[in-house]
């Protein structure tokens, strides 16, 4: 308990005794050196080169246009409820889909795939009434996502891949009310957040997850309730792995939703022993400068960004090609702003490609790796 404390003091005793009461299992000397040697490995690496993230998932399983029929598949034929739109679902009734999607990004030239686990918590399920599901839908997208990711790095030892367990915001906030007429009202309670977290992470890790990403994080008490999940995993199972931080920037004000700007994010979650912190989503690349300049300047660790592929149109859709993107995030690189690179909203292994060619030729941003 006492690294724990330390890295969370300030929340509340009662959060806290709430770990110290849990069993850390047994787990064996070779999955935790497995895991070590991931964390080093990742690090060396980083040290050399920048390393490409992939891009979206949603706007590839798009492309495959899945019917109700499909998002159900057999074993779900029958469920009470709609399941159209509930992309997480697919890596249990169309896994072949997702790994597809998880081959063209990294022969796209992506070092880092991204699980299809965003909506992945008992909270985002509930939608669909599939709490019971997540520890299944993690394990299975991770597992999937793991097994693709050593194809390409049996073919190619020089290049390894990762799997970074995607963690989702959730659609609810713990520092701001969804009612207007009651400001004090929270939809989810802190511990709420951290339970489902730990369930997703445990699973993700399970399944074969290299990295635990925290992605598109647009109010910062729930990040800080996954890392906080992510430690507690970490402590009882006597294991470390590397931790990406994703935050979201929502507009032109340069603040997160909570509203929080890119220092005072920063500082946030500074004092967790993380890989990389970074931005994606709600921006494209150009709009993401500012504040990846901010990150840069004032931290140690490696810094990642994932933008859209610019801003959506009058649709919804993202227009933004991807030679357009990658001379955008040349800035990026000119700068020498980022580490880790890849896409969010709209992009696609096109735009991932382009990245990757671009990339190769910039070293990479100089962090302390010690500080991890």
């Amino acid at each position: 308990m006492a690294r724990l404390s330390a890295v969370f003091f300030g929340f509340s005793k009662q959060v806290l005794q709430t770990v110290a009461t849990k069993k850390m299992p047994h787990q064996s000397l070779t999955h935790n050196t497995i895991l070590y040697g991931t964390m080093k490995r990742i690090q060396d690496i980083l040290k050399e080169r920048i390393l490409v993230l992939d891009g979206a998932m949603g706007t590839m399983l798009q492309r495959y246009k899945f019917t109700e029929e499909d998002f159900r598949g057999k074993r779900f034929a029958d469920w009470e409820h709609p399941l159209q739109g509930n992309n997480d679902l697919l890596s249990l009734t169309q896994p072949e889909a997702i790994a597809e999607v998880h081959r063209k990004y990294f022969a796209a030239g992506a070092d880092i795939v991204e699980t299809n686990t965003f909506s992945g918590t008992t909270i985002a399920m509930a939608d669909y009434f599939m709490e019971d599901l997540v520890y299944e839908l993690n394990y299975e997208s991770a597992r999937i996502a793991k097994q693709v990711a050593d194809e390409f790095t049996a073919k190619e030892p020089h290049k390894p891949r990762f799997v970074a367990g995607s963690i989702g915001p959730t659609n609810k906030t713990a520092s701001m009310s969804p009612d207007v007429n009651d400001p004090g009202f929270r939809g989810v309670t802190f511990d709420e957040l951290r339970i489902a977290y730990k369930q997703q992470v445990e699973a993700l890790l399970d399944g074969g997850s290299d990295i635990l990403l925290v992605e598109t994080i647009f109010d910062t008490l729930n990040a800080k309730a996954a890392l906080f999940a992510i430690e507690e995993v970490k402590e009882e199972r006597n294991i470390d792995v590397p931790i990406m931080v994703s935050g979201t920037i929502t507009d032109a004000s340069g603040r997160t939703l909570s509203g929080q700007t890119a220092e005072a994010f920063l500082i946030s979650i500074s004092h967790i022993p993380i890989l990389s912190v970074g931005f994606n989503c709600a921006l494209g690349a150009s709009q993401l400068v500012p504040h990846l300049e901010v990150l840069a300047a004032k931290t140690d660790f490696g810094v990642s960004a994932h933008p859209n592929a610019g801003l959506p149109n009058a649709f919804g859709e993202y227009d933004e090609t991807a030679e357009q993107m990658a001379a955008q995030i040349k800035e990026y690189l000119d700068k020498s702003l980022v580490n880790i690179v890849g896409g969010c909203c709209g992009t696609t292994p096109e735009h991932i490609n382009a990245i990757a060619n671009l990339v190769k030729d910039y070293k990479p941003r100089n962090i302390a790796l010690e500080t991890v």
